[in-house]
């Protein structure tokens, strides 16, 4: 999931960083790029829940930029396709997604 965060100086740099570190889910790499005002993570999540959750700890306004899935089929093969439409599922499903970066 990429997603745009307004990241000006060191100290909103670490403020995401220790948000993203403190997010108890899956989240297997985080790259961010302070130039580009650019938030990269890897792993399994719900990428609403995780905006959401940064959000609240960094009080920055959080943009989703990109999301893509990774299915277990393309996991052998290290092809990505990108998330269908997931707003509209209803709220009462948890529904977990594997995304990562190509």
């Amino acid at each position: 999931m990429v997603m745009r965060i307004n990241v000006d100086c060191n100290g909103c740099y670490r403020k995401v960083r220790g948000a993203l570190l403190d997010i108890p889910v899956e989240l297997e790499t985080h790259l961010i790029e302070k130039k580009l005002c650019r938030v990269s993570i890897c792993g399994r999540f719900i990428p609403q829940d995780v905006a959401i959750k940064i959000r609240r700890k960094t009080n920055r306004r959080v943009e989703i930029l990109d999301i893509q899935e990774l299915s277990n089929n393309d996991a052998d093969n290290h092809e990505q396709r990108p998330l269908t439409n997931t707003w509209t599922q209803s709220d009462s499903q948890n529904i977990h997604t594997e995304t990562c970066l190509a």
